[in-house]
């Protein structure tokens, strides 16, 4: 999409602290980290959220799955990590391109906001 963020980060058009790449995910650190280590995992496709993942591009998203654990691993989280993904504006989400955090590099609580 032209005017997405996580799109124009992907183009290079937007500077980006690239932690992993391949020919279906962009991964980066995040500008604004909720956790000693929090990395946003983002297809290179532009979907729009957990709502749009269909029979056509889940394979994408399971593919963000697959490389996720060794995103965590590069990043020394041997103790643990959590996954997220905010899906709508009731739920936090603030760029509408699926994405996941990888957050992680201290115990974490289980509070909701």
């Amino acid at each position: 999409m032209e005017n997405c963020l996580f799109c124009k980060i992907i183009r290079g058009e937007i500077p980006s602290t690239r932690v992993y790449e391949d020919d279906k995910t962009y991964a980066f650190r995040d500008i604004a980290p909720m956790a000693p280590t929090h990395v946003l995992v983002v297809p290179k496709a532009h979907i729009a959220d957990c709502s749009a993942v269909t029979p056509e591009n889940s394979g994408i998203v399971a593919h963000i799955f697959e490389v996720i654990p060794g995103i965590a691993k590069a990043e020394g989280l041997e103790n643990g990590y959590r996954v997220v993904s905010n899906c709508g504006p009731d739920a936090g989400q603030t760029v509408q391109h699926l994405h996941f955090h990888i957050l992680g590099g201290k115990p974490l609580t289980l509070e909701m906001a």
